[in-house]
């Protein structure tokens, strides 16, 4: 099995974890798909990588960090000594934690040796078992990899202090009101279109109040319920895109978007261009 060829493998549709290692080319360009990746950045003296619109120039040993559906491309860096770890946005939304993590470190895209060397060896170290993991001959190899991506995620998570202040949640919750919070960010997730989801009609939902319900979205998310909704809204809207037969204003509306002006101006602040465009670089 050739696993350099990892931008054109579907697993998104038949698997949960991905690896792979090994490309000779130095630069791939810009594109987004539905699965996230982590990267751990081989030798060399450049390094140079883009996600959204921010370019990074890293060493070895770092981790790039890119989310489900984020524009990124690699301007030139070490591909044949890197490792790409890929893991599918389904299986990240099947646990609460998991989706809890993905989006409050949204906006974290690297982990460099340099600043953070005790997360990083931690995180170096259960990168190499799921290398070791992943190319070995057992059946039961993906559970494997899926659990230490779960352990790299907690492991991330239990360093989240080492991080800026509005990356910081402070406060912990009773198993009661975070099995509130799930029944809710499900409700939510499946109901884009209902006519309520103001902030509100969720906290009344979860039977906590507004206030505390907003301290928890903020805490829990790293982000408030305003752009978490916008957040879900997209990621819908970039999982439509991917079906051509779909108009834009289908995917709009089907997001949640009151207007096909909301949904391009939303869309454009957070990824730089039109829905069209994005479209367009969709792998």
């Amino acid at each position: 099995m050739d696993y350099s060829q990892y931008e054109d493998y579907g697993f998104e549709r038949v698997s949960a974890f991905n690896l792979s290692t090994g490309y000779e080319k130095r630069s791939y360009q810009a594109h987004w798909h539905s699965y996230g990746e982590i990267l751990l950045v081989g030798p060399g003296k450049t390094n140079i990588f883009q996600v959204n619109r921010d370019t990074y120039e890293l060493v070895e040993g770092d981790f790039l960090l890119i989310w489900p559906m984020e524009m990124h491309a690699i301007i030139d860096a070490d591909r044949k000594e890197s490792l790409v770890i890929q893991f599918s946005n389904a299986f990240m939304n099947s646990l609460f934690d998991l989706q809890r993590i993905m989006h409050f470190y949204r906006n974290l895209h690297v982990l460099c040796i340099n600043s953070h060397p005790e997360l990083v060896a931690q995180l170096r170290k259960i990168a190499d078992r799921m290398k070791e993991t992943f190319f070995s001959s057992g059946p039961d190899r993906e559970l494997r990899c899926c659990m230490l991506l779960m352990e790299f995620m907690l492991t991330l998570d239990r360093h989240r202090d080492e991080f800026a202040p509005e990356l910081r949640g402070e406060e912990t919750y009773t198993d009661s009101v975070m099995r509130r919070m799930i029944m809710v960010t499900d409700h939510i997730k499946h109901n884009l279109t209902a006519d309520d989801l103001s902030q509100g009609a969720m906290a009344e939902m979860a039977g906590i109040s507004k206030d505390y319900f907003s301290r928890i979205f903020r805490n829990v998310t790293g982000m408030n319920y305003s752009k978490w909704l916008n957040t879900i809204r997209l990621e819908k809207a970039t999982e439509l895109l991917a079906d051509r037969e779909k108009t834009l204003t289908e995917i709009a509306m089907l997001s949640g978007f009151q207007s096909i002006s909301s949904f391009n101006r939303v869309f454009h602040a957070e990824k730089g261009m039109s829905p069209g465009e994005y479209r367009s670089l969709m792998m």
